[in-house]
C-alpha cells in the first residue's frame, strides 16, 4: 500500500511539472501576467508627483517662522531584478520642487513580493539631498527671506505598483508593461512625501 502510494504521489508531481517541462523544451519559459520573466533584469523609468511636507520642528523652520514644505515632479530611472514571487531593485530620482523646495535627488533601493496578475508591493531605504529656494528668489518675488539650509540624509518608504490589466485597461493597454505606482516617503522620520505616477518596463 505504501509503494503504492508512493508511486502515486510520484505521478501527480510528474503530472503537474510536465506543462512547465514542456514550455521549457520548446523554447517557452513561464512569464508574470504582464510579460516580465520571472528571473531576470527590469529596467524602467517614470515620472511621478506629489507634496513633500515637514514636521513643525526647530529642524525644518524657517528664522520667520514659515514651514518647509512644496509640491515637487520627479523623474525615476531604476532596475529591478526578479527572484520568482519576491524582487530587489535600485533606482536614482531627481524632482523639480515648487514653494519652498527647489530640487530633491537621490537613490534608493527597493525589495518586495510580486502580488496579483501585475501587481508589486515594496519597501525602499535610500539617501536623498534637498536644495531650498534661496533667499534671494524669494526677494525677488516680493518676499521675505525664508533661512532655510540645504539638507541631506536618509528616506524611507512603502509602496505599491499595480498593472493595467488588475484595473481592468488589459485590453487598452495590453503588454505595455506601464504601472501606476502609489508610494509614501519620509525623510529621517520627520516628514511624509506621497507621491503617485506611471512606471514604464522597457
Amino acid at each position: 500500500m505504501k509503494m503504492l502510494f508512493s508511486a502515486g504521489a510520484l505521478a501527480l508531481a510528474l503530472g503537474l511539472s510536465a506543462p512547465v517541462v514542456a514550455q521549457d523544451a520548446v523554447g517557452t519559459t513561464a512569464t508574470s501576467p504582464d510579460g516580465s520573466r520571472p528571473f531576470g533584469f527590469e529596467p524602467y523609468f517614470g515620472i511621478m508627483g506629489g507634496y513633500h511636507l515637514y514636521d513643525r520642528k526647530p529642524d525644518f523652520q524657517s528664522t520667520t517662522g514659515a514651514r518647509y514644505d512644496g509640491a515637487v515632479i520627479e523623474g525615476v530611472l531604476g532596475a529591478n531584478v526578479p527572484l520568482g514571487p519576491l524582487f530587489i531593485g535600485v533606482e536614482g530620482h531627481g524632482a523639480k520642487g515648487f514653494g519652498n523646495i527647489d530640487w530633491e535627488y537621490g537613490v534608493r533601493g527597493r525589495a518586495g513580493f510580486r502580488a496579483g496578475e501585475t501587481g508589486m508591493i515594496y519597501g525602499s531605504v535610500g539617501h536623498m539631498w534637498y536644495e531650498v529656494q534661496s533667499d534671494q528668489n524669494f526677494i525677488a518675488r516680493g518676499a521675505t527671506g525664508q533661512g532655510f539650509n540645504d539638507r541631506k540624509g536618509w528616506v524611507y518608504g512603502l509602496g505599491v505598483e499595480v498593472g493595467p490589466r488588475e484595473i481592468g485597461l488589459g485590453g487598452l493597454t495590453g503588454q505595455s508593461g506601464a504601472r501606476l505606482r502609489l508610494s509614501v516617503e519620509t525623510f529621517e522620520g520627520k516628514s511624509i512625501r506621497p507621491m503617485g505616477g506611471l512606471i514604464f518596463h522597457f
